[in-house]
């Protein structure tokens, strides 16, 4: 019996703990990727309130009516020359003013067209800087390298108006007789040449208005070149009404140009695969 008591006492109760040399560690939890940061908006992608867009838009005009004021100041400076180099398609012919304070307002009227022509490039940007928040970023890429191109064609149409005004003065002033003079006011041949400018100016822009609607998807070529027949009723019409005077040779030449940049339209959208 004591040999058995003996046994049970120099048995273990339990059995050793095992080192922990031998143990496996614990797997380690996989590591949790951060949470991607979004980017900062720029500053095109804010949004912006309606008090935002109207202090936005007042700014701008502000901007562009000091671009013109400037712009004025000089075209002043020169209104005397520009007067004269204007006139020079009617030759000897007096221009007459109707009221004492005519005269004056004419050189207040070329002196504000020289003003907007100087100040053009800086309305086309804060045009550009007022409506770009609103497209999306693939719109203006496509948008962007057009707005000095638009300035550029405007340059091409007055150049194209100013070649056309001689031809256009001699039609409507062939038809003087013995007993029909032309009595000319200032306000009213430069009502016209302002007016004649303006159409080609603004016609001019014909083309890049059909690349960018190509662009956003809203037109292609294969529906311009099937629209042809009715492009060139409405070019018909439009020339016959935008150009001032009644002449034949302003409304033919500006139907002649326009159908041309059509054509023109048609191959730029094409190139650009739609």
């Amino acid at each position: 019996m004591a040999d058995a008591e003996a046994l049970r006492e120099g048995v273990p109760s339990r059995l050793p703990a095992a080192p922990d040399s031998i143990l496996p560690a614990p797997a380690a939890p996989p590591p949790v990727a951060p949470a991607p940061i979004a980017p900062a908006p720029t500053a095109e992608e804010k949004v912006m309130t309606l008090v935002d867009h109207l202090s936005e838009l007042r700014r701008r005009i502000f901007i562009c009516i000091a671009a013109v004021v400037a712009g004025s100041a000089v075209g002043y400076v020169f209104s005397g020359q520009l007067f004269h180099i204007l006139k020079s398609p009617i030759g000897d012919l007096p221009l007459n003013f109707m009221s004492p304070g005519e005269a004056f307002f004419i050189y207040i009227k070329l002196s504000l067209v020289v003003g907007i022509v100087l100040a053009m490039p800086i309305l086309l940007y804060e045009l550009w800087a007022f409506i770009s928040p609103g497209l999306t970023p693939r719109e203006r890429r496509l948008a962007r390298p057009w707005v000095p191109v638009a300035l550029l064609f405007f340059v091409i149409g007055v150049a194209v108006a100013w070649v056309v005004l001689p031809y256009a003065m001699a039609f409507l002033l062939g038809f003087q007789s013995a007993d029909l003079h032309a009595l000319i006011t200032a306000d009213a041949y430069f009502g016209f040449v302002g007016t004649l400018f303006l159409a080609f100016g603004l016609t001019m822009e014909f083309p890049i208005v059909l690349v960018l609607l190509s662009k956003v998807g809203i037109i292609s070529s294969a529906r311009l070149r099937r629209s042809r027949r009715y492009v060139i009723l409405g070019i018909t019409v439009f020339s016959a009404v935008v150009t001032p005077g009644g002449d034949l040779v302003s409304p033919i030449v500006l139907g002649t140009v326009m159908y041309i940049l059509y054509e023109l339209s048609i191959q730029l959208v094409r190139l650009g695969g739609r």
